[in-house]
């Protein structure tokens, strides 16, 4: 299965910067307890995996850059939250 017969550059876009979103709404993924504890605590993780599972003998490269944004993104995002809970804090 190819990811550009299934998808487009639309949800490419969703699932790198609102993986929550797009997987809630747009994923065919049967959502396991695994499935929901990654939505939950690593979104961009879960769609890493669910590219890897699904995809990486068709577009190894979109899976190589799936764990990219995996790893920028929640470092990114657990950046963030420090930021604004050292700001809150005083």
């Amino acid at each position: 299965m190819d990811f550009w017969q299934q998808h487009g550059w639309l949800f490419l876009i969703g699932c790198a910067f609102f993986p929550r979103i797009t997987t809630l709404f747009f994923s065919a993924a049967s959502f396991g307890l695994l499935s929901i504890l990654g939505w939950i605590f690593a979104p961009h993780f879960l769609v890493a995996f669910l590219a890897t599972t699904y995809y990486w003998h068709s577009n190894p490269i979109l899976v190589v850059i799936a764990w990219g944004f995996a790893f920028a993104g929640t470092g990114g995002e657990a950046k963030v939250a420090d930021n604004r809970r050292r700001k809150w804090r005083g």
